[in-house]
């Protein structure tokens, strides 16, 4: 049996960080060794520093309950005993991305959460079934920042993963405007009810940030290579209206959208029920074996019902059909702490490791 690579974790005392301490605790491949955070949290055992915030209905898991936290700015002592990191911190956009860049440098591989990195020219924004050819900027990276195993890998945004694979298997027939409603749970601010009762019973219609990333994020990952960055994909244009629900994990998107070649609708199923990526040919251990699953029901996906569907990995699609406007609309789902956070990340590692860029 192989030997599992030691992990970090930054921000792991967080909602995101606290996914990942979840995800990890049995991983075939990585075994957390170190979990970073503030000052507030630097210097007491993880469970200590989590008890009274754990936001989770899993129990905090037995090998992480005494691991003492380190402050995150302990770049060097913490390099020294990992063999990557998954960065979820909360903190500004520029210190987030010195951070990241001073663990780069110090040869530890960064699979970050955070929106800031994702416009670096030469960091991949990827998500592991659609755009895995990406990752070869990481040499590029590499020679910019002058290491040779330290570069940064980032995760879309969450909102961006319940409609963009949808649409992504359907890029054959070129996809030329995009209209999306986004309706996204408390957890993707890193609340659950208790932290915020003014969402019960109420529908906030504004998520600072999140329609331009909504908008702009995919061309970046439908973007291609050149002379060592991404350049970004110049349509389809996509507009967006992101809403905040009272609902705890899952966010739904209403999709419409019209092609320069308008597919038949039995086309389109046929192409999600049989889209793979590379996680599902290279069989990883956190990749779901059905990636696009459509549901004929008229009344589904739902969030509750739906947003585990593969353990919280697969995207789920519902009513599709011909509209006046658009060529044609549809429902997507997907659960935003798995698939859009945490889980997205271990994947990418995961394929990371199989790639060979975690050596």
């Amino acid at each position: 049996m192989n030997k599992k690579l030691k992990v970090g974790i930054l921000g792991g005392t967080g909602f995101v960080g606290q996914r990942l301490v979840t995800l990890l605790e049995h991983h075939p491949y990585f075994e957390i060794v170190v979990i970073g955070a503030s000052k507030n949290s630097a210097g007491k055992t993880y469970y200590e520093a989590v008890k009274n915030r754990w936001k989770l209905n899993l129990p905090i898991p037995d090998n992480v309950k005494n691991i003492i936290v380190k402050d995150i700015y302990e770049i060097e002592e913490i390099s020294s005993q990992v063999d990557l990191v998954f960065c979820a911190v909360n903190m500004p956009k520029d210190e987030i991305r010195k951070i990241e860049e001073s663990y780069a440098k110090a040869e530890v591989p960064v699979i970050s959460n955070n929106s800031a990195n994702r416009w670096t020219p030469d960091v991949p924004v990827v998500i592991p079934e659609i755009n895995d050819e990406h990752l070869k900027l990481i040499e590029n990276q590499r020679k910019r920042l002058g290491t040779k195993r330290g570069f940064i890998v980032a995760k879309p945004n969450c909102s961006i993963q319940s409609y963009v694979p949808a649409i992504n298997a359907l890029m054959e027939f070129k996809p030329k405007k995009i209209l999306v409603c986004t309706y996204q749970a408390i957890s993707g601010s890193g609340k659950i009810f208790s932290d915020w009762p003014e969402i019960n019973d109420n529908v906030i219609p504004f998520i600072s940030g999140e329609e331009e990333k909504s908008e702009k994020e995919p061309l970046k990952v439908w973007g291609h290579i050149e002379d060592g960055k991404i350049v970004n994909a110049v349509e389809p244009t996509i507009t967006s209206q992101c809403i905040r629900v009272p609902v705890s994990d899952g966010h739904l998107a209403a999709v419409f959208v019209s092609f320069e070649n308008k597919p038949s609708k039995e086309t389109i199923l046929k192409l999600w029920k049989e889209y793979t990526g590379k996680p599902q040919l290279l069989n990883l251990p956190s990749a779901p074996k059905q990636f696009l699953t459509y549901f004929e029901e008229a009344d589904r996906p739902q969030t509750k019902l739906d947003r585990d569907i593969e353990n919280g990995m697969g995207i789920s699609i519902g009513r599709l059909r011909e509209d006046s406007l658009f060529d044609y609309k549809f429902v997507c789902l997907s659960h935003n702490t798995l698939r859009g956070a945490a889980g997205g990340s271990v994947l990418t590692a995961e394929l990371l490791k199989e790639e060979g860029y975690l050596f």
